[in-house]
């Protein structure tokens, strides 16, 4: 799983709660030695990996959070370190929070700082484009999340599917590629499987199963959409996870190079 930096239990918590393999994602702060003591936090309770948020220099406009003035409880991974007790008229409390806290001027050189301060790999989340994939790898990215921050950050942009393969293409195999926006069924794993992506990251699904059923509802959610995978596994041919190839799908690319022939 990836802890997010806002999570309502601490990192420690969670890590103390199971022995599953956890990423943490980190969010870059104005004052750095707070992102340090965090990225060092997770270090130390055995997270595996930096899960870099990088297409959030600025925070989107989330109309519906304006709209219903929202409000966010404490996040409990910077209590003591960071005040998130902002009043604002605004309309959105979480908005005015992002801007008043996360650093916006952190760039691709300033990777390397968060490299400097841990032993973990680090993947960068939010890349959709092949010149962005080429520049994670480049300032020495361990892996790539494919995400458009479940469409909540910039109107238009682009459906994840609709360009894993061009960001795929761009890494060459050279580090792990995953895939996270509109995962709902196993044919959407498989779809992104066979696209190349290696693994997909489920969100929203799984909130739903929480809301729904607590901790039952989330391992439902999971059975679910392994369950699905197999069936389509099973239903294309394919006997393990290794035989699902660029050939079980058929992209709207491909569909105008065959009105082609």
């Amino acid at each position: 799983m990836v802890l997010s930096i806002s999570s309502t239990c601490t990192l420690e918590e969670v890590a103390a709660c199971c022995n599953a393999v956890r990423f943490f994602q980190l969010c870059v702060y104005k004052r750095r030695d707070i992102t340090a003591k965090l990225v060092q936090r997770a270090e130390n309770n055995g997270y595996k990996a930096i899960v870099l948020t990088g297409d959030s220099p600025r925070h989107g406009r989330r109309e519906a959070d304006i709209k219903n003035k929202i409000i966010i409880q404490e996040l409990k991974n910077v209590e003591g370190l960071l005040s998130t007790k902002i009043v604002t008229d605004k309309g959105s409390n979480l908005d005015a929070l992002a801007n008043q806290t996360r650093d916006p001027s952190f760039t691709w050189e300033d990777i390397g700082w968060l490299k400097s301060i841990t032993k973990l790999p680090i993947l960068i989340k939010g890349v959709l484009t092949h010149e962005d994939a080429l520049k994670a790898l480049e300032v020495g990215a361990a892996g790539i999340i494919v995400s458009n921050h479940g469409g909540r950050q910039l109107d238009y942009c682009p459906p994840t599917i609709s360009v894993l393969e061009e960001v795929v293409h761009a890494v060459g195999g050279k580090v792990p590629v995953f895939l996270d926006g509109g995962v709902r069924r196993g044919t959407d794993i498989f779809k992104a499987m066979a696209l190349g992506a290696q693994a997909v990251l489920v969100g929203r699904p799984v909130l739903y199963g929480l809301a729904a059923k607590g901790e039952n509802g989330v391992r439902r959610v999971l059975e679910m959409l392994k369950e699905e995978l197999e069936l389509t596994m099973a239903l294309s041919g394919c006997s393990n996870v290794k035989e699902i190839t660029r050939s079980h799908v058929r992209t709207k690319h491909d569909r105008q190079l065959l009105s082609l022939l």
